[in-house]
């Protein structure tokens, strides 16, 4: 599924992060106990913790940029190491270029998925890129029909965190649907906004969601605000035509 396509790929990642979580805590208890040991707890929080930070920190903010030629780099790793690469890796491309509004570059990766074992399993990830595609292109009816499926399928066992993440993007989309035909509902906004923080990648499709519906309750000056700072998109992205057409009706 889309909300956990980079994690569930490297699961010997939370290995050196449990040992040094265990470390931290015991670490933390001798401090309690003996108060010499408080700043080489101090210490060894930081240099385990900041490195992680960091880390997330520079990927969100690819994530957020609307450069997808900069996902797809740091993304590259991961399609090296996905198991069944001739499925995964066409179809974590057409993600990121669905993502950014590229649609006939998604379109193309889509169709360089091969039909093997695996894509029936990558169901939710496929309805994603499609009610996507749908909402840019305007097939409103289409795109709905993605998005309820996209909501019906079960949710992953894997956690309460995961669950939430999941539930969160999947009522995104179809709150993003809703945006671009002009039928949200009063809870829409919060619901793309949630999505865009659960998973960066969608950052700007729910933004340009959000400010539809601003727009559509009047709230000029909130929906120019929302796509103020957006990146100069290329003409590749159907993105750029949206921000041509708000900041026209805004203006």
């Amino acid at each position: 599924m889309i909300g956990n396509v980079v994690l569930r790929l490297r699961p010997l990642v939370l290995v050196p992060l449990f040992v040094s979580s265990v470390c931290i805590v015991l670490l933390l208890r001798m401090s309690m106990e003996d108060a010499r040991y408080l700043v080489p707890t101090l210490f060894v929080v930081v240099v385990t913790l900041l490195p992680a930070l960091l880390a997330r920190r520079r990927i969100r903010r690819v994530l957020e940029s609307g450069d997808v030629h900069g996902v797809l780099r740091a993304w590259q790793p991961t399609m090296d190491r996905v198991p069944h690469p001739e499925t995964m890796a066409p179809l974590m491309i057409a993600t990121a270029y669905a993502s950014h509004g590229w649609l006939d570059a998604a379109r193309t990766a889509l169709a360089h998925a091969v039909k093997g074992p695996t894509w029936e399993a990558a169901r939710e990830q496929r309805l994603f890129i499609e009610a996507l595609l749908c909402t840019f292109e305007g097939e409103q009816q289409a795109a709905m029909a993605k998005a309820h499926e996209l909501e019906q399928l079960p949710l992953p066992s894997s956690g309460p965190f995961l669950r939430r993440r999941v539930t969160q993007l999947r009522q995104g989309v179809a709150a993003l649907v809703r945006a671009f035909g002009h039928k949200s509902d009063a809870s829409d906004e919060t619901r793309m906004a949630r999505a865009a923080s659960a998973s960066p990648l969608v950052y700007w499709a729910m933004r340009y969601g959000e400010a539809i519906v601003a727009f559509d309750h009047g709230e000029r000056t909130r929906a120019k605000s929302l796509i103020a700072t957006a990146p100069t998109w290329p003409a590749q992205s159907a993105f750029a035509s949206f921000h041509a057409e708000l900041m026209g009706k805004l203006e």
